[in-house]
């Protein structure tokens, strides 16, 4: 089930901003692999630090989901945010 103001959620909150930022990490490191694979020789370091930087990213996201965010969460006791 959805939450209430799912089009809210999807427009200003930090974990989905961050896990649309890993997936393109996702989706660019086989692109990125073929065409290394084809013009210079494979190079582990990149590999790795395109792994790297997706699990920070991905950690980051985990972070911004259960922090506080005025705009989306609305106020402590538990009110909607107010739509604008």
């Amino acid at each position: 089930m959805l939450v209430h103001n799912w089009r809210e959620v999807l427009k200003r909150a930090w974990s989905v901003r961050l896990m649309l930022l890993a997936l393109l990490f996702i989706v660019a490191e086989p692109v990125y692999l073929f065409f290394a694979a084809t013009w210079v020789a494979k190079s582990f370091y990149v590999q790795l630090a395109m792994s790297v930087i997706t699990g920070l990213i991905t950690a980051a996201a985990i972070v911004a989901r259960i922090v506080f965010q005025q705009k989306v969460s609305g106020d402590l006791n538990g009110k909607p945010p107010s739509e604008g």
